[in-house]
């Protein structure tokens, strides 16, 4: 059994199938769904939905590809929504370089505002980062000086040694479909060197479909291909990778043990 630690399951490219694809994640295994959200709209929209799918859970943040939305209204809406009994993280927040849709300091200041919050309310938090490593970083190491609710490094793509330092400072990693890729280059060798209770696994549904679904639209069930690469890499049998990898998405998001033996 798995949990998508991370997926977009009300993205409207799943409106037409979305109760197949929730049907095929089943099937395949998969117990639970983290959803985070990237804006407040969505982020209200995710909180609706998982009050009626069963072990849908949800983020709620501002994207820093978003951040030009935030203001004092949308923080009171960010502390509200993060009181659902539902809501288990704030995210996905963080710094995005790569896309650059708002400006560097804008959305350097919104995702300190709400890792504020997160420490706050006592909410791990997913985090987003492209093409931002060292500033991302920089901002992180301020937040874990002093006691955190934890955080996933989600769709990592870092290094070995930004991974390290991560998870010194008490952080998981998540590990989505590039791991798969032929041309993943460093990310498996870095799989491989981390220990396996701070990996989380993740689908990042609909985008990054694993290897040899790449370029198609990605969905939950394709979880499990990412966890047999992990265990692969971590020369751990299938069965006992799984434990771990559910084992701490549990523990950073305080889920039930959905009867875990």
């Amino acid at each position: 059994m798995l949990i998508d630690s991370h997926c977009h399951l009300m993205f409207n490219v799943f409106d037409e199938d979305r109760r197949e694809v929730l049907s095929r994640a089943k099937d395949a295994g998969v117990m639970a769904y983290i959803n985070p959200g990237i804006t407040i709209d969505d982020s209200r929209e995710i909180v609706a939905a998982a009050e009626t799918i069963p072990n849908l859970y949800a983020a709620v943040g501002i994207h820093p590809n978003d951040a030009n939305t935030f203001d004092a209204i949308s923080l009171n809406d960010l502390r509200e929504l993060a009181g659902h009994p539902k809501v288990v993280a704030i995210g996905e927040i963080g710094l995005d370089y790569y896309w650059d849709k708002a400006p560097r300091p804008l959305q350097r200041d919104v995702f300190e505002q709400q890792l504020d919050i997160a420490k706050a309310l006592d909410k791990p938090v997913v985090i987003h980062q492209r093409e931002s490593a060292a500033d991302t970083m920089d901002v992180l190491r301020e937040w874990a000086a002093t006691p955190h609710p934890g955080l996933v490094l989600h769709s990592f793509s870092g290094d070995l040694a930004m991974a390290k330092e991560a998870i010194e400072l008490g952080f998981y990693i998540g590990i989505s479909g590039p791991v798969t890729f032929k041309n993943a280059r460093g990310l498996p060798d870095v799989v491989a060197a981390l220990p396996p209770d701070r990996l989380l696994v993740e689908t990042d549904a609909p985008f990054l479909s694993p290897h040899p679904f790449r370029g198609k639209r990605n969905e939950p069930a394709r979880v499990k291909i990412i966890a047999e690469r992990i265990a692969e890499l971590q020369q751990i049998p299938f069965e006992v990778m799984c434990d771990h990898l559910t084992r701490n998405a549990i523990t950073l998001f305080r889920l039930p043990d959905f009867n875990l033996s």
